[in-house]
């Protein structure tokens, strides 16, 4: 086990539609034994814990996200980047699921944390583009299991992966940056773009409209909507089928059809309300 001691704030801006959620079902066991497991984890001092889970099945790592909204502060993306960490350090053949628990994939930045802690917003912000660069780039296969709402840089997180995943029925994927007057980053922006039409991109990034899942599989923003109980389920799947791939042919594959947007990414000055 690793343990990251923190504080974890409890929510920020929120959203209009609070009753959409996700519950992750069925797990997915393709070989059957457990390989390795490992534990990163964010200790809160307000009680319920905040909870970052690194578990290995077989060929798969499936990071959980368990802290309510999954909000981003500085000790979630403190454990993040060591629970990536861990997921760069373990034996070939390797893929990686990201998940969250109950109604929230992420809800985006903790803003309520930034404002409390006397944090330097831009700074933060781009410490996590840097985190979005990361993952973007990853030397295996990602996909992102979005059990409940991606909202904001959550869905920018999930953008990120190589295959998306979300639940049909209920959650909606959404980027309400223009109502919450948090202008984009050259670097999100390239990011949104590379990974939607300009016409879903369009809509979302100047309209803060929601997408379910099934609107959100037709518009190509996730690749898959399923049932609640198959979402991990799918994820899991997918990143098996695809858990070869040589690391540094795929490294040096992403980087080069991302070039700029991996630029923009690392070198950003961060984003505040305008």
């Amino acid at each position: 086990h690793r343990n990251i001691a923190g504080t974890v704030g409890d929510c920020g801006v929120g959203f209009a539609d609070n009753k959409g959620y996700f519950c992750v079902g069925s797990w997915f066991d393709h070989g059957g034994t457990i390989a390795a497991a490992r534990f990163a984890t964010v200790a809160s001092e307000q009680g319920g814990g905040g909870l970052i889970k690194l578990d290995r099945q077989g060929a798969v790592f499936v990071l959980t996200m368990d802290n309510d909204e999954n909000r981003m502060n500085q000790p979630w993306l403190d454990a993040m980047n060591a629970a990536l960490d861990d997921v760069d350090a373990g034996a070939d053949p390797l893929a990686l699921v990201t998940t969250g628990t109950g109604k929230f994939y992420s809800n985006g930045l903790d803003l309520e944390w930034i404002m409390d802690s006397g944090a330097d917003m831009p700074r933060f912000v781009a410490g996590v583009e840097r985190l979005f660069a990361r993952v973007l780039t990853a030397p295996y296969i990602t996909v992102a299991a979005c059990n409940g709402h991606t909202f904001a840089a959550g869905a920018m997180l999930a953008l990120c992966h190589d295959f998306r995943v979300m639940r049909a029925d209920r959650g909606f994927f959404c980027l309400p940056e223009v109502d919450i007057r948090i202008p984009f980053t050259a670097g999100m922006n390239s990011l949104i773009m590379s990974r939607m039409t300009i016409s879903a991109a369009h809509e979302v990034m100047v309209t803060r409209r929601r997408f379910g899942g099934e609107e959100a599989a037709a518009r190509n923003i996730v690749h898959h909507a399923v049932p609640e109980a198959d979402v991990l389920a799918t994820a899991s799947a997918i990143a098996m089928e695809h858990a070869g791939k040589d690391r540094n042919t795929l490294a040096t594959i992403k980087e080069r059809m991302y070039e700029d947007t991996i630029r923009l990414l690392k070198n950003s000055p961060g984003t505040e309300p305008a």
